[in-house]
């Protein structure tokens, strides 16, 4: 095992001490057998948890057009989940009742589109330094035990939340990621150290101060797997149904249900962009950074010809990167509003007014839509269409500063319109969706604000992924576009990028 000259720190807590759990009964009967030479008892066969941070991972698969690696007898889970290192070994510290593990397994993680090649190696955990290392290997140059989180020890060892290092940011490209709450860990063992016949022993006398035990409590919005929004009922109330209105006419009412992307949500709140996202006009967005509703539909529709036109009410507001645009101003400064959708026997177009540092165009054609159905007839004279496939236009790539090609698919796009007065919309607004999270109500509300990396309202710090960027669909592909890709890549460098954009233009 190498020498450990990493830094030392006090001990958090005795992470394995109470090991009757922890480190097992294999290695509670060698340290019974009472010799002084037996202070460091040797561990096997435990793997560890760590999915550096979530927001990351999304940046690094969505904004950067990435991918993520894991060989050797590393894994990543399913969906851009965590990683797991195998097969640690190292050793138990009978007297400190402290555990250094090394696991096997790398990851290695690149982008073409932004310029980064790294890769982690030789991963371990020590609880004496409360801390994660790695070898890290960028741009041809591996340095040794890079210190990337510090860790909140507990006895179990599962569950415990880290926070990053400066190294940390150095290694993921971005000053922002310092000091930024990472992913739970979780150590555990999952084949028995080889020992002569192990006796079971009783929980140790030597168990911690309970004062001395931090709470392991994981950042539930970081979760690597997002809860699946729950699917809205089929069918409106059963009471009374109002009079069946026409084959053709004016719509009464309705909602839209679309997130634009969960990766550019995320990227706005998150340690680069240190954003917020804010709704007004009658737009409301759902919990925990979730899709957005836009209400008050009007237009037209004709059900026998499969065909309608809704416009919706209310707006949303992306802002990031404070101080890094002209003047000292926000570097992304997005607005989307005057939402619109058709429908023409199953496809169609999304468009909407984009306004991006104070430069608006009008109806820019974000999405190509396309329904899995082609009917809109209506049931209790409601429309209702869910999981519409919005895929990105040319305009739309432009809009969004050319970090999304053409032909990306983004959030789905659910919508309900009433076509008499008394008709009644979905109590979800018909706003479930497959993508995002949360349902279309009972988000920020009209005029509500999220920011930070678990998506909560009214903060603008947190964590860092990928997304969208500039602006309508004649305006060129600047301002904020090239912040994030500069911002993201090289850490540096927007101001100088957005000014010679908006020069050339």
């Amino acid at each position: 095992m190498p020498t450990n000259d990493r830094r030392r720190r006090p001990v958090v807590l005795a992470a394995a001490v109470a090991t009757a759990a922890t480190l097992g009964a294999t290695a509670l009967a060698t340290l019974g057998a009472g010799t002084a030479s037996a202070a460091e008892v040797p561990l096997s066969g435990y793997e560890l948890t760590w999915g550096i941070k979530q927001s990351y991972r999304t940046y690094v698969t969505g904004m950067a057009a990435g991918t993520f690696t894991a060989t050797d007898g590393a894994s990543q889970a399913a969906g851009n989940g965590a990683f797991t290192f195998t097969e640690g070994s190292g050793t138990y510290d009978s007297t400190a009742h402290t555990v250094d593990l090394g696991f096997k397994g790398s990851v290695r993680i690149v982008s073409q589109a932004h310029g980064f090649d790294i890769t982690l190696s030789d991963v371990r955990f020590d609880s004496a330094a409360a801390e994660i290392t790695a070898d890290v290997t960028k741009s041809g140059t591996t340095t040794q035990d890079v210190p990337l989180a510090d860790v909140t020890v507990t006895r179990t060892m599962t569950d415990m939340t880290t926070k990053l290092t400066k190294e940390a940011a150095d290694t993921l490209g971005s000053p922002g990621y310092e000091g930024a709450e990472g992913d739970p860990l979780t150590v555990v063992q999952k084949t028995t150290s080889p020992s002569p016949t192990p006796t079971p022993t009783a929980t140790p006398t030597q168990s911690p101060s309970p004062t001395s035990t931090p709470t392991a409590t994981a950042t539930a919005t970081e979760s690597a797997t997002p809860t699946a929004p729950a699917t809205e009922s089929a069918s409106p109330s059963t009471s009374t149904a109002p009079s069946e209105a026409p084959a053709r006419g004016d719509i009464a009412d309705g909602t839209l249900g679309w997130g634009v992307k969960q990766s550019f949500r995320s990227y706005v709140v998150g340690g680069v962009a240190n954003g917020a996202i804010t709704t007004s006009g009658g737009a409301s967005q759902a919990a925990d950074n979730g899709v957005f509703t836009f209400t008050d539909a009007t237009g037209k529709y004709d059900s026998d010809a499969d065909t309608l036109s809704a416009d919706f009410k209310g707006a949303v507001t992306f802002k990031g990167h404070k101080g890094q645009g002209e003047d000292g101003g926000y570097g992304l400064d997005l607005t989307l509003t005057g939402l619109r959708v058709t429908l023409d026997e199953g496809v169609g177009e999304l468009t909407a007014d984009v306004t991006s540092l104070g430069e608006k165009t009008e109806d820019v054609v974000l999405a190509d839509l396309k329904a899995d159905e082609p009917d809109l007839a209506a049931q209790d004279d409601v429309i209702t269409a869910d999981d519409v496939t919005a895929t990105l236009t040319e305009a739309g790539a432009k809009a969004f500063g050319g970090f999304y090609t053409a032909g990306t698919e983004l959030d789905p796009v659910d919508l309900a319109v009433a076509l008499t007065a008394d008709a009644e919309l979905p109590d979800d607004g018909g706003t479930g969706g497959s993508t995002g999270g949360g349902s279309g109500s009972g988000g920020s509300g009209s005029g509500g604000s999220t920011g930070g990396s678990s998506g909560t309202t009214g903060s603008t710090t947190g964590g860092v992924t990928g997304g969208l960027a500039s602006t309508g669909s004649d305006v060129p592909v600047a301002a904020l576009g090239t912040a994030a890709a500069v911002t993201v890549a090289a850490g540096a460098g927007v101001v100088s990028a957005m000014r010679r954009r908006r020069t050339e233009a």
